[in-house]
């Protein structure tokens, strides 16, 4: 873990980090509570989370990491059985905390329960669960409003699946997203909810509001969001119609065999991974068959490699049909491996002087290497190198030499 941190600290995210707060400052100085603040050196440790549901074939794997960002605010939840209803009924979600984690975590916590408050002991699908998610999202966030200190600043968006028998139901308000994977391709991907799109730029006008630089009021960069309450408070009109709304989009995905996966992530995923990209590496990481957890730390290492500076929560739900465990993906993957650690030693025994960690990984990306993981790539083998190159050192004095 410390050689992957050193090796983060060299790749120059440092120093992309100081820009991003330059620009955050710029951009955010009228914003209340904007952090802005970045650490010196990364946060890697991870939270991880599984289990199953062996009734209705359901596995997941979440893992959370506090990354650049100064503070944490992610949060996610789980319910693998709603109470009252069949078996075969779950929700999860994530949340990306803003100005503050209460938002976030307090979602986590409540949200669950005016879901099912108002799916009630019949759900009505796919229309009348569509409805009670609405309703959910909204009644969690006029909840929250009331126990808000006044004029403080925060907020927090949210991406949510809630499994039936029949549907999957997909949930979300911002710019945390969700995609699922069926027949080895994206079936479907949520939108952000953006200032800047016809339908919420025509709301917040509407209401009263502007966007200016991409963001309502030219402070936001999100339109959708639990929380944030300095823009719900337009006159006469309903919280859905607000300057910022905690109303989620909804669709309602019949299930199909070929459904392998649905993956929620917090939007520091997304800054470094397209969707197609990480289904990719998910999908490759599975015929490993690592466990769940597992295989969402290693798409958030990779995602730090390559260089989200944000909080970041990845969670993974997979379904009876995802990829199975494949014993010639498990060679290869072991001789990819294999074949790292020997380039690292290779380069280290022939420079004159002792190459630096990120001097190593710099010239192996400039390497045609067959075999790299889909959509991760070289950044998805960081810790290989980062503890191949670590066994290279053998006294404290020559880390610190070479460092």
């Amino acid at each position: 873990m410390a050689a992957f941190v050193r090796l983060l600290e060299r790749l120059g995210w440092a120093a992309r980090a100081q820009q991003v707060v330059e620009q955050e400052v710029e951009e955010e100085c009228s914003v209340p509570g904007a952090s802005g603040s970045l650490l010196a050196a990364p946060r890697c440790w991870q939270r991880l989370h599984g289990g199953e549901a062996a009734t209705s074939g359901l596995r997941f794997g979440a893992s959370a990491v506090q990354g650049w960002r100064a503070r944490m605010e992610d949060a996610h939840c789980v319910r693998l059985a709603l109470p009252g209803l069949p078996s075969g009924w779950a929700f999860f979600a994530v949340l990306d905390g803003h100005g503050g984690a209460r938002a976030a975590r307090f979602g986590a916590r409540h949200l669950p329960g005016h879901v099912l408050g108002e799916l009630g002991p019949a759900p009505q699908e796919p229309d009348g669960v569509r409805q009670a998610l609405r309703s959910a999202f909204l009644q969690a966030d006029a909840q929250l409003s009331v126990l808000w200190p006044r004029g403080d600043p925060g907020g927090s968006t949210a991406v949510a699946l809630l499994v039936s028998p029949r549907f999957l139901y997909l949930a979300h308000c911002g710019d945390s997203r969700a995609l699922l994977s069926r027949s080895g391709s994206v079936a479907f991907c949520t939108e952000d909810h953006r200032p800047h799109r016809p339908r919420e730029r025509e709301r917040i006008h509407d209401a009263g509001g502007t966007v200016c630089r991409r963001r309502v009021e030219g402070s936001l960069a999100v339109s959708r969001a639990l929380g944030d309450f300095a823009y719900k408070q337009a006159p006469g009109r309903p919280p859905e119609l607000q300057l910022v709304s905690a109303e989620p989009e909804v669709a309602a995905l019949a299930r199909q065999d070929e459904d392998e996966f649905v993956l929620l992530a917090s939007d520091g995923v997304w800054d470094a991974l397209s969707g197609a990209d990480l289904a990719g590496l998910v999908t490759s990481r599975l015929r490993l068959g690592l466990d769940l957890e597992l295989l969402c730390a290693q798409l958030l290492d990779t995602c730090l490699c390559k260089g989200s500076l944000d909080n970041m929560t990845c969670m993974v739900v997979c379904f009876p049909g995802a990829p199975r465990p494949c014993e010639e993906a498990i060679s290869k993957e072991m001789a990819l491996d294999k074949a790292l650690s020997h380039k690292v030693a290779e380069l280290y025994a022939s420079a004159q002087e002792p190459p630096g960690l990120n001097t190593v990984f710099r010239t192996l990306a400039s390497e045609d290497i067959p075999g790299l993981p889909p959509g991760g790539g070289l950044h998805s083998k960081a810790t290989v190198i980062a503890e191949a190159y670590s066994k290279l050192h053998q006294t404290p004095r020559e880390c610190q030499e070479e460092w």
